[in-house]
């Protein structure tokens, strides 16, 4: 891209980059669904729960941005808005992966408890998976296509789709705060029916939210190599970014410790058997590596300023937290199952790179629509 240009253009050679990856998560989705179809769903489960949380977050950032009138985020916020644009691919998996799970492979349903069967039975069960994809996907294509109406029409429109945005916004936070913790408690808490946790929701929403944070911090990273990012971000927003991240890291700690302190203390045999499942056998490691890379690390890290505006260091950390929600996701959904409660190998870490793949060309994709930086947003005055 020029440096004329307001409008990012995809090169070719990160194109083909991509798209290799893509490949290699096809090419081992096929070798899954030959070797362990069973597992392999579970893998493309936890794919999907990870493209769809960046996209999530990413919403969620644009949504904070205008609720709060951040002046910060404006240079930036172009990218949040196009991690929203793998919301339909996410929804698309989900709509393939969760009934072949729930008809098949998981214990959803089982429950001892009348109530949790009767709110897990299958129609209402999807039904409501329906609601939850369909109100995520409406709010974020309102809220992004008004951010590019205050761009296409030249500041004609003066500040009309930026205010209305700020009331999508905060509707969005309400309904999202909901949804999010009843899909968590949905999709994820129930793989378990005879297990629950009260702050399940909060715990996924932690973990959603610093991941997008992290995928925003490195493709900022990438994209103010070039102008105009590279005039309109500098060392102060990598500062921002950095202790956001540092925040919801330690945040992301504090829920993960309040769940397993609470369980640890109370000793229900029905509770702590979550955690008995994870702390012994093939599970203790991936459990250590988890605190490790989505809370260790970074905080050791981001505790000092210069690390925060470095773009190696910050990219670095951000990498290693994308990898750490990954080792979550997994966590939460692969050791339910049984028999095929088998760590992560080799056809999960090619799933894995081919939805990166997946995820930076959709937002690559998106970027190309719009300008760069925003260039009439009323905030900027």
């Amino acid at each position: 891209m020029r440096d004329n240009e307001s409008n990012y253009r995809v090169q070719r050679s990160a194109a083909a980059v991509c798209l290799a990856l893509a490949l290699l998560g096809v090419v081992s989705l096929a070798a899954g669904f030959f070797l362990a179809p069973q597992r392999t769903w579970l893998g493309v489960f936890v794919a999907c729960n990870f493209l769809l949380g960046l996209g999530l977050g990413g919403l969620v950032f644009v949504a904070l941005h205008y609720v709060t009138g951040a002046k910060w985020s404006l240079p930036l916020l172009r990218v949040p808005e196009a991690m929203t644009a793998v919301l339909p691919v996410a929804a698309a998996g989900m709509a393939v992966v969760l009934p072949v799970l729930f008809f098949q492979y998981s214990a959803w349903g089982s429950s001892a408890v009348p109530l949790r069967r009767l709110w897990l039975n299958p129609p209402f069960f999807l039904a409501r998976s329906l609601i939850y994809v369909a109100v995520w996907m409406a709010f974020g294509a309102a809220i992004v296509r008004n951010s590019r109406r205050q761009d296409g029409e030249r500041g004609t429109l003066g500040g009309a789709p930026t205010e209305r945005n700020l009331r999508l916004s905060a509707f969005f936070l309400v309904a999202f705060g909901l949804t999010c913790w009843l899909s968590s408690s949905d999709w994820l808490m129930s793989l378990e029916p005879n297990w629950a946790s009260t702050i399940y929701g909060v715990y996924n929403f932690s973990g959603l939210f610093l991941s997008a944070l992290a995928a925003v911090a490195l493709l900022v990273i990438w994209l103010r190599r070039r102008a105009p990012m590279r005039a309109a971000v500098n060392a102060d927003h990598l500062h921002d970014l950095g202790a956001l991240l540092f925040a919801f890291s330690s945040f992301w700690m504090y829920i993960w410790f309040c769940q397993y302190l609470l369980i640890w203390y109370v000793n229900n045999p029905e509770e702590t058997a979550y955690y008995r499942e994870r702390l012994h056998g093939p599970w203790t490691v991936w459990l250590f590596l988890d605190l490790a890379l989505n809370w260790a690390v970074p905080f050791v890290v981001l505790l000092f300023r210069s690390a925060k505006r470095s773009p190696w260091l910050l990219g670095a950390v951000a990498l290693l937290v994308l990898a750490g929600r990954w080792v979550d996701l997994s966590l939460m959904i692969l050791p339910t199952q049984g028999s095929a409660s088998e760590p992560p190998g080799l056809v999960d870490a090619g799933l894995a790179l081919g939805t990166v793949g997946v995820f930076v060309l959709v937002v690559l994709w998106s970027l190309q629509r719009t300008p760069l930086v925003p260039t009439h947003e009323p905030v900027q005055t």
